[in-house]
């Protein structure tokens, strides 16, 4: 089934990936591509590494450019695609809309406006497949949700990392989820494409500068929804990313209290068990860590599980690349599974190195 595929904001680093990923689809046609500050000036000159789009001209970010795709992928500022999103509703446009900010990914419209400012746009089945939905099945879980959906809201690429870390503790009952503390090292991609002092080379190279600290990382409501999500009764969250001089990479180290009683083998065999079938999701041997290298480029996030016996707490490690499996990967595969097909196809599962 072939589909058509408008791309906004595809100057940008998530756009930019979005349309990487696409070109390698063989059942995606790529349709209209918009920007804003960046509208009529070819792609070449913002994302050179696209060759085979180079020499197309970015349109303004407007329903008029947007309408008459099978899909409409929004890579905008966080609180920039409620609206655009309404619009295309307005229109009576039935394309499917994935957002890849944040507008349509929380559920209490409380904790949007205390960590965004802004009103609430409203909730979108949540694109993250391997999401544990207490209640359910593995097997089921979110993809039940995503399943023939029109709307996607895609994961921040933080929350997609430390979920898939804790989850699995969660649902087994075997963490306190009231004492869970996250330490993140992110690569500088995150931050976006906008021109900040603290993002200039002279700033990060050789550099490791911690940011949002202190409970004010707007990351931190949707991991706490994602654990609730699991089977947790309520959330305690410390949550303090950090950017390292790297381009691209999430390397999330997440902890929580072992509930008393609770068996190492045990908690390795819920692992185990969460991501079996997984076919981004690698528990990897005991022993052997993650490394945000081996993601690169690749729709696949790398776990381990370890218990320090004497802290009494579980350790949990998770490698994602942040451009793919944080954002425009897992669109893309939820995607598939909005559209029925398979869930793995067009998406990269081995990285690039060195």
């Amino acid at each position: 089934m072939t589909f058509t595929v408008a791309v906004a904001g595809a100057s940008g680093y998530a756009g930019g990936e979005m349309l990487r990923l696409l070109l390698a689809h063989p059942e995606a046609r790529i349709g209209a591509l918009t920007a804003h500050s960046n509208a009529g000036t070819r792609l070449g000159e913002h994302a050179p590494h696209l060759r085979s789009l180079a020499d197309r001209v970015l349109e303004k970010t407007d329903v008029d450019a947007l309408a008459g795709h099978d899909v409409v992928v929004l890579a905008l500022p966080h609180g920039a695609s409620g609206a655009v999103a309404a619009e295309l509703a307005a229109r009576g446009d039935d394309a499917i809309v994935v957002d890849l900010g944040a507008d349509h990914r929380l559920v209490d419209p409380q904790a949007w406006e205390e960590f965004y400012g802004t009103p609430h746009a409203g909730t979108w089945p949540y694109g993250l497949p391997e999401l544990l939905t207490a209640g359910e099945t593995v097997a089921a879980g979110q993809r039940a949700h995503l399943a023939g959906a029109t709307r996607i809201a895609v994961p921040g690429c933080n929350v997609s990392a430390v979920t898939l870390g804790l989850q699995p503790g969660v649902a087994a009952g075997l963490i306190d989820p009231v004492d869970v503390v996250a330490v993140l090292a992110n690569g500088y991609s995150g931050a976006g494409r906008s021109l900040k002092t603290h993002l200039l080379a002279a700033e990060g190279l050789g550099a490791a500068q911690p940011y949002a600290v202190g409970g004010s990382h707007r990351h931190i409501p949707e991991i706490a929804q994602n654990l609730r999500s699991a089977g947790a009764a309520d959330v305690t969250l410390s949550f303090t990313p950090t950017l390292v001089p790297m381009a691209r990479g999430i390397l999330a180290t997440a902890t929580a209290r072992l509930v008393e009683g609770a068996d190492p083998a045990a908690v390795r065999a819920a692992w185990a068990h969460t991501y079996a079938d997984e076919p981004f999701v690698h528990l990897l041997p005991e022993g052997q860590w993650p490394t945000t290298a081996s993601t690169l480029g690749a729709n696949t996030a790398l776990v381990q599980v370890a218990v320090d016996a004497r802290a009494g707490r579980v350790v949990t490690v998770t490698a994602i690349d942040n451009l793919v499996k944080g954002t425009a990967g897992g669109a893309l595969q939820s995607l598939n599974i909005a559209l029925g097909l398979p869930e793995t196809l067009g998406l990269p599962l081995d990285g690039v190195a060195p």
